[in-house]
């Protein structure tokens, strides 16, 4: 097990592919996955990613329309081909998503919100725990972390770990597992 703490002050904004937004990676694993936050401040489309697939979940705003899916709120999540057509159309001014991409065959997602502090095992080869809302101290062996908002703790080899979290807010829990690894 590999602890990464990610401080969500240290990200660094970078344009969209088509200039639409703007999106802070948060990590990533070479030719497999990446995961990052992105504002949405205007409708239009998104950028066109051949061979990836994504899952988006909104963090923070009014809400979002992403073609078919429907309206989405606060921790509602949106799974999509990126090389489909998909538009974004704001309910009512900008919103703040999480989004993780994999590329097809190589790498697959999962994405989880966690209300209830207590103690979680995870079985993946990548987990990221997002602090969402609030803030939280996460244990793993015997290391503590504290988590602000938009922090991330990245645990790499979290097969068979467990974790214990503790405090009050929203954390998104990310599993990430590659195709090799599987």
């Amino acid at each position: 097990m590999n602890l990464t703490l990610i401080r969500g002050d240290a990200l660094v904004a970078s344009p969209w592919k088509n200039g639409g937004g703007v999106t802070r990676e948060v990590a990533s694993r070479a030719n497999a996955w990446r995961a990052s936050i992105a504002d949405i401040d205007r409708d239009g489309p998104f950028s066109r990613f051949d061979g990836i697939d994504r899952l988006l979940m909104v963090l923070d705003g009014a809400g979002v329309t992403l073609g078919s899916h429907g309206v989405l709120r606060a921790f509602d999540v949106a799974r999509f081909a990126g090389d489909a057509p998909i538009a974004a159309q704001l309910a009512s001014g900008p919103v703040r998503v999480f989004n993780l991409m994999t590329y097809r065959g190589a790498a697959r997602a999962s994405v989880e919100r966690l209300r209830t502090p207590g103690r979680r095992a995870l079985g993946t080869d990548t987990a990221l725990l997002l602090c969402a809302q609030g803030s939280f101290d996460v244990r793993a062996g015997e290391t503590r972390i504290a988590l602000s908002r938009f922090d991330t703790l990245r645990i790499d080899g979290a097969h068979s770990v467990e974790i214990d979290i503790q405090g009050d807010g929203v954390l998104v829990c990310a599993s990430l597992d590659t195709e090799a690894d599987s």
